[in-house]
This record gives structure tokens, C-alpha cells and sequence, in this order.
């Protein structure tokens, strides 16, 4: 099958969709499919990137316009395009999916989120994303959903049947510290926040929380602003001296952070499937999280430990009995690497999608 992957910025990246596309292109490509991936221009790849075909086109580089210019642009290059299937990311980009399904193009759009929910976006732009459930839900041949939760919410609002397919995570061993030695970490010493620095990850609520903990273990935040620079601003001001923050990390470095924090914080206030809460299962850690139904579905009431969400004085509690309970820490390894193994298996991910793609293509032909 001929595939293309359409609503992202492009790849590599290590979180999000991005990384999802990344993970299951490879391996679709790899068992000989061709996979096309259009990138922004902004994105350092080459034209071909593990298998994968790269299609750079021009995008309108603001908050607003970045993903729907390109989006629509994509759109309007598939309609040309030697493609079988079409796989639309994400809310906003879905408007468009019903360009390349006019053509006969097997159609498909995946939700990973429901972005009108995020906090980074204004009244009209939460309006217009909130709208785009319609076109994820009626224009495709197909819609998906990356967590149980997403699916059972979109099926009850608009009577149609959406596919679970989730999120997944490689497995990783134990690296030592090398390259985080810089910064003065080592294991054990730091509590690792990773994850875009964006209102609705809730890191606010962590530095407040971990402003009131008696500690000598430093506070790392790594991720990237994402449109959000005034927010990030305001995170470095009100930040304690202990509180490092490292800006966007992958491969080595980020694999050193996840192997040898003391534990993963995850405050946010809204999620599809966190990527990063599974990537610290998959290393083992013991993971702390908001209690929003997308963190307890990933935990699954095997791992980890969950705060009421956006109570950062629960947090703080449940921070300091992390401390005061280290061998809780280490104890719990071995279920959360099992649980990503039985559940988020990028393997089990790719026979699903072949699955849908053929039923998909068929249904497109009929």
C-alpha cells in the first residue's frame, strides 16, 4: 500500500505525533509499504528519513495558521498523488481529509487529543477546533482515537464507531549518567518533568508544589515552548534556584534523564495518551500524575500513583510522601515495564493500522 501521513510537523521528534508517525512509518515501510510523510519547512530531514518518503511543503509559520496552511496545502497535493491511503493527525488538520476521500482515497483521521481543550489556544480558535469533531467524525472512511477514553467520549457524542488504536513506546535499558553529569545530575537525585511547556501540562502547578517540599533534589523541566514562549517565561520566573530546565532533549540525553530521575511528574490537566508517561514506564520509573482519565487509563491502576488534577497542595503531598518512601520508587519497576510491554507494543500498534488500512481500502473501492 501506498501511504501518506498528513497534520504533523514532521520528523524526527521525540514526543507526540510526530513520534508516533515516526515509529509506525518505519515499520510499515519495513515491511513494504511506502510511506510518504509531508514535513514543514522548518523540519531538518532529509528526503528520505528509515525508509520513509519526506514531502516538504510551504506552511504560515504563526500559532494559528502553521498546521491548517500545511494541512491544506498536503490536502491539495494528494489529489495528484500515487496514494492508496490517506492518514490524517489530530482535530484541526481532519477538516481537510475530505479533499483526498472526494478523490476515492482511502481516508482515515486519528484523534489524539481533543485540542479545543488546550489552554494555549483563544475563544475562537477553541470554537473552531471543537467544531473539527464533526469533520474527524463524518469526513473519513475511518476515525481512530488513542485512548479508550477518547473513543468512548467520541462514540457517545456522535453515534459512530471509532477504532482504539493507542499510543506505544519502545523498550529502553538503563543508560548511566553521562551526559546529564553536566548539569550536576546524577541517579537518583532530581525529579524528571518532560513534556511541551504548554499551559495544559500543568508544569505550574509542579513548581508551586515543589516550592513548598523541603528537598535537596533538583527539579528537571525538559521540552521545547510550542508556541507558548510567554508562558515558558513565566515558568523560568517563578522557578527556585533547584529547578533546571533544559529545553528540548532526545536519543542519548534523553534516554540519561528517564534512566536516572528519582521519579516522573506529570501534572497536566488534559491528555489523548501521554507519550512521555508511557517512555517512563517503559524505563521503569515510578511515575506521579494528575488523576485526568487519559494518565489513570495509561497507568491502569497497576503503576504509579495519581494527585487530584490542578491541586498542586496534593501534589505537594504526594511529593513529599515519594520522599519519604524512596524504596517505593524502585519497587514497582518491573510491573511498569511489563505493563507497557502487554499493552503499548509499537508491534501490536502496526498490525492494527495494517488491518484498518486494507478494510479501509476495500470499503474505499466498494
Amino acid at each position: 500500500m501506498k501511504i501518506a501521513m498528513v497534520g504533523l510537523k514532521g520528523i524526527p521528534y521525540p514526543a507526540g505525533i510526530e513520534n508516533f508517525t515516526e515509529e509506525v512509518g518505519w515499520r510499515l515501510a519495513e515491511m513494504g509499504h511506502e510511506v510518504t510523510v509531508y514535513v514543514r519547512p522548518y523540519v531538518a530531514v532529509g528526503k528520505t528519513y528509515r525508509g520513509m518518503h519526506i514531502r516538504r511543503l510551504p506552511s504560515v509559520d504563526t500559532k494559528h495558521l502553521d498546521a491548517l496552511s500545511h494541512t491544506c496545502l498536503a490536502s491539495l497535493d494528494l489529489l495528484r498523488a500515487d496514494v492508496d491511503i490517506a492518514h490524517y493527525h489530530a482535530l484541526g488538520p481532519s477538516v481537510f481529509s475530505i479533499l483526498p476521500r472526494a478523490r476515492g482515497i482511502a481516508t482515515i483521521v486519528q484523534v489524539h487529543g481533543l485540542d479545543w481543550q488546550r489552554g494555549k489556544w483563544g475563544g475562537l480558535a477553541q470554537r473552531c477546533l471543537h467544531a473539527a469533531e464533526y469533520s474527524a467524525m463524518y469526513f473519513p472512511h475511518r476515525t481512530l482515537a488513542v485512548s479508550k477514553n477518547l473513543k468512548t467520549y467520541l462514540e457517545n457524542r456522535y453515534n459512530r464507531p471509532v477504532d482504539y488504536v493507542p499510543n506505544a513506546v519502545n523498550s529502553y535499558e538503563y543508560r548511566p549518567p553521562g551526559e546529564i553529569t553536566k548539569w550536576g545530575l546524577d541517579k537518583g537525585n532530581y525529579f524528571l518533568f518532560l513534556a511541551r511547556l504548554v499551559p495544559e501540562k500543568g508544569c505550574h502547578h509542579l513548581l508551586r508544589a515543589y516550592g513548598e517540599i523541603e528537598t535537596d533534589k533538583k527539579l528537571v523541566i525538559a521540552g521545547p515552548a510550542s508556541h507558548s514562549e510567554e508562558y515558558a517565561e513565566l515558568l523560568r520566573k517563578s522557578a527556585s534556584p533547584n529547578v533546571l530546565f533544559t529545553g528540548t532533549v532526545g536519543g542519548t540525553l534523553l534516554e540519561e534523564l528517564f534512566s536516572n530521575a528519582f521519579a516522573y511528574i506529570l501534572p497536566s490537566e488534559i491528555e489523548g495518551l501521554p507519550h512521555s508517561l508511557l517512555q517512563a514506564l517503559s524505563f521503569g520509573k515510578f511515575v506521579l500524575a494528575s488523576d485526568i482519565e487519559a494518565n489513570v487509563e495509561a497507568l491502569g491502576g497497576e503503576c504509579g500513583l495519581t494527585f487530584r488534577s490542578k491541586d498542586y497542595r496534593d501534589l505537594r503531598d504526594k511529593l513529599a510522601y515519594l520522599l519519604a518512601n524512596p524504596d517505593l520508587t524502585e519497587s514497582e519497576r518491573c510491573k511498569a515495564k511489563t505493563r507497557v510491554r502487554r499493552c503499548y507494543s509499537w508491534d501490536g500498534v502496526v498490525r492494527r493500522l495494517e488491518t484498518i488500512y486494507t478494510q479501509c481500502l476495500e470499503r474505499s473501492k466498494g
